[in-house]
């Protein structure tokens, strides 16, 4: 593990030239439980253009030496396929006012160094300074406590999430189809939001 770790952070059209690279990490890291997604590199370049398409998107990256070993990604909600905007209309809540933290990846060796706070952090800060954003949001994947694919040392974000601030909201809810390890097609998962209030810095 290289020793020069830097955190990189990027928005709207710069992220066009990290795509590749986001796109073989995520694959990597989400093929673990609970996720285990089974994807391909072209499928995540088509989705990871949405956020260089979007002018109010970031992309936060850990480096070690030249080497992606993290990555973090957001947009406003409005930005976001209407699957995800759909709980918040219920909800009556406009989608102007959400910025939605969208997903965090990071190599194993990399973790419990920080970088999680600092995505949070990054994302976060990006989202005040577009001065119309009241609250963040994220979507995680559900799955029973007795999945019989659970790791027996697997530990989940839970806690984390809810220390910086984030409350699951068990009725906001919504399904996204994707192939997992071992099966044959696409299936629907179901992923429950998380949300927290976005205050001003003083």
């Amino acid at each position: 593990m290289a020793t020069d770790q830097h955190v990189l952070t990027l928005r709207g059209r710069e992220i066009v030239d990290w795509l590749p690279a986001v796109a073989r990490l995520r694959i990597a890291v989400f093929r673990d439980y609970p996720y285990l997604y089974d994807g391909d590199v072209a499928y995540e370049e088509r989705y990871l253009a949405s956020f260089a398409q979007a002018p109010d998107s970031v992309l936060v990256l850990v480096l070690s030496g030249e080497q992606v070993v993290g990555a973090s990604t957001g947009l406003p909600l409005a930005n976001t396929e209407p699957g995800f905007q759909a709980p918040f209309h219920e909800r009556g809540m406009p989608v102007d006012e959400v910025f939605y933290c969208a997903e965090s990846v990071l190599l194993p060796d990399y973790r419990g160094l920080g970088f999680g706070h600092r995505f949070f952090d990054e994302r976060e800060a990006h989202a005040r300074a577009l001065g119309t954003v009241r609250w963040t949001s994220f979507a995680a994947v559900d799955r029973d406590v007795g999945d019989p694919r659970r790791p027996s040392d697997y530990r989940g974000n839970d806690l984390f999430w809810t220390r910086r601030g984030y409350v699951r909201q068990p009725a906001m809810s919504m399904r996204l189809a994707w192939k997992q390890i071992g099966e044959a097609r696409e299936t629907e998962q179901f992923l429950t939001f998380w949300m927290r209030k976005l205050e001003a810095v003083e």
